[in-house]
């Protein structure tokens, strides 16, 4: 135990003085009474306590003890239960996500339910925000600041194509990034980055990564390598389980790119690889309804950690509840304050 406010600790002195007092009041007290001679009343009130005579007493002078040391600030190491972890929303910006099957677009469904999901999150998770289309792009470094998740999600528009593999990677990279300590430099590039030889890494078992993990956000249409399975094959090697959402539906919809009419529509099947792969789960968001239940069904691990905590308010409360106690017991037993 550490205190902030050590010196009040002196105020201790104050309490043998107190005793001490309290002990020279009581046998003068006692005298008096004794000089009543053969009365029962003298004879009871001026003779030795009994058992429930020193009770009171001893309730009190612990109360007076702990109060000094509760305005001294006392700190102490109390392992709390809080959740912790690294999200990466992945977010499928491709000009399909423009299309209107789930209402008011697949874009609009998919972000509004991200930063409810966001808003939901306790302190100890940090959120990271990756746009993908032919590319994968970082666009908010993972945060606790809620308003700079938020605000990133907000920037999100349709672009060009879909590289689902490029969306997993530049995750990956993100959470490497994060867990390597603080930034040096904002993370921010319109175009992945050049492919650097790196040895294989040894496989480790679905989710061994934890907490970290990957929700994508896509209707699965990709039209861009590299290959996703092998991407997917990455995570899994790293341990990083990916949930994947299917925005969109199966009948699909027709959107306008440029004056061209293009039939898009939601590819399950990749979705549901890329997470089985990983040990993820895939879900399906067929309304906007839907989609904002699948981030509730997201598990968050919970740990227990050790943190600093001020304890002034219980041991004052202790104190306190010990001098009510003590007094009231006096009263009742020996019909006064000790």
């Amino acid at each position: 135990m550490s205190f902030i406010w050590p010196p009040m600790l002196l105020t201790l002195l104050l309490v043998p003085l107190g005793l001490g007092i309290y002990l020279f009041l009581d046998t003068r007290r006692r005298r008096r009474l004794a000089k009543y001679g053969g009365s029962g009343l003298a004879r009871t009130a001026g003779g030795r306590p009994g058992i429930r005579g020193r009770i009171a007493p001893a309730l009190m002078l612990c109360g007076l003890v702990m109060m000094p040391v509760a305005l001294a600030r006392p700190e102490a190491v109390v392992s709390l239960p809080q959740e912790e972890g690294t999200v990466v929303l992945a977010f499928d910006v491709s000009a399909s996500m423009a299309a209107t099957d789930l209402a008011p677009t697949r874009m609009a469904a998919a972000k509004a339910a991200a930063k409810d999901f966001v808003e939901k999150q306790p302190a100890g998770v940090t959120i990271g925000v990756v746009a993908f289309s032919d590319s994968g792009v970082s666009v908010q470094q993972p945060s606790d600041d809620q308003a700079e998740v938020l605000a990133a999600i907000d920037r999100l528009t349709p672009e060009r194509g879909t590289s689902l593999a490029e969306g997993i990677l530049a995750s990956l990279n993100a959470i490497a990034v994060a867990e390597a300590g603080p930034w040096a430099n904002d993370y921010y590039t319109n175009a992945s980055p050049a492919p650097t030889p790196t040895p294989t890494p040894t496989p480790v078992p679905s989710g061994t990564h934890s907490p970290a993990a990957i929700v994508l956000l896509s209707d699965g249409e990709n039209n861009e390598n590299p290959d996703p399975s092998v991407a997917a094959q990455d995570a899994a090697n790293a341990g990083v389980r990916i949930y994947t959402v299917g925005i969109g539906s199966v009948a699909g919809t027709t959107v306008d790119l440029d004056g061209f009419q293009v039939h898009t529509q939601l590819d399950a099947a990749t979705l549901q690889a890329i997470s089985q792969t990983t040990g993820g789960q895939y879900y399906g968001a067929t309304d906007a309804q839907q989609l904002l239940s699948i981030y509730d069904n997201l598990d968050t691990q919970l740990i227990i950690q050790p943190q600093l905590v001020e304890i002034t308010g219980i041991l004052a409360g202790v104190s306190l509840l010990l001098l009510l106690a003590g007094a009231a017991a006096s009263m009742m037993w020996l019909g006064r304050l000790p």
